[in-house]
């Protein structure tokens, strides 16, 4: 049975509150499985355009045979430099899926997940110069003590970061299974029948992709550059999956700035370039039948005033 390398969350919703004019200038920032790329483009009328993009180049296996269509490989914290390189100015809409694509989770050389024995890999960019055993291997016990605590809220970041530094004095740890068996104590293979262990792996993992990929700061970055292309009425659809990426984004459309900051007029109105549409729409029981991994998607959409 062939794989199927992504199913879009939340997909009509996304497309809907994108509001598309059929002759303007679209992104999807993350490609992936094409799917929400395909919406957008029936939804475009001739003199319509979009930009997809994604740092994976297994991704181009999935492009749309489309003159009004352009792949652009590249991480989407670039989103200015890749509109300049294409003469864009301004767009008219952008989305972003946030979520891991089942293709990452579901090739076990990709390191993604513990289901698999593999490489300790989790680079979104196969070419980027440092991987989860780069990681694992060098940070020091604070260092992976922050990660796990930053990136995966775990409350005992320091006793697995403590183990993880224990078990790679003996031997450099390379594999998923070498880490498994590093922070659990028990083969990969038991990890399911383990629920409270397996949480912790989920969160332990989700920690060192963020770090690998710098996920929450190239995020930051492609905000910023997608509220200065926005024209005024634009609109920006983000499918979050997990709160630290959520609150970013919930932070931004409501005060314009990453840090969340709330700036105020004389009169006490908030102050901010965007007038929020969607507010955090989650996917129904319908859907999480079909695709079990919208339960954690979470949909926000703003747009430039």
């Amino acid at each position: 049975m062939e794989k199927i390398y992504h199913i879009p969350a939340l997909l009509q919703p996304t497309i809907q509150g994108l509001k598309i004019r059929p002759d303007g200038t679209y992104v999807d920032v993350t490609f992936g499985g094409g799917g929400h790329s395909r919406a957008i483009m029936q939804a475009l009328g001739t003199q319509g355009r979009l930009y997809s993009m994604d740092q994976d180049i297994d991704a181009y296996a999935n492009r749309i045979d489309d003159e009004r269509w352009q792949f652009v490989h590249g991480n989407f914290r670039y989103l200015r430099q890749f509109m300049d390189f294409y003469g864009e100015e301004h767009i008219d809409g952008l989305m972003a899926d946030l979520g891991v694509s089942f293709h990452h989770f579901d090739e076990a050389e990709r390191g993604f997940s513990f289901r698999f024995p593999g490489p300790l890999d989790m680079r979104m960019n196969q070419k980027a110069a440092k991987s989860a055993a780069d990681i694992v291997n060098t940070y020091d016990e604070e260092q992976l003590c922050r990660v796990l605590y930053l990136y995966g809220e775990l409350k005992n970041a320091r006793a697995l970061a403590h183990r993880m530094v224990v078990a790679r004095a003996k031997a450099p740890i390379q594999t998923i299974d070498e880490l498994v068996w590093a922070m659990t104590g028990c083969p990969r293979e038991s990890v399911g029948e383990r629920p409270g262990i397996k949480k912790e792996l989920i969160l332990a993992f989700q920690a060192l992709r963020i770090e690998v990929n710098d996920e929450l700061g190239a995020l930051q970055q492609m905000l910023l550059s997608a509220r200065d292309l926005l024209c005024p009425g634009g609109r920006m659809a983000i499918l979050t999956y997990h709160s630290l990426e959520d609150r970013i984004v919930k932070n931004f459309l409501r005060s314009g700035n990453v840090e969340g900051h709330i700036d105020k007029d004389f009169y006490g109105n908030i102050l901010t370039p965007f007038t929020v549409i969607e507010k955090g729409l989650t996917a129904d029981a319908q859907e999480i039948e079909v695709n079990p991994r919208a339960r954690s998607a979470k949909l926000r959409i703003g747009e430039k005033k």
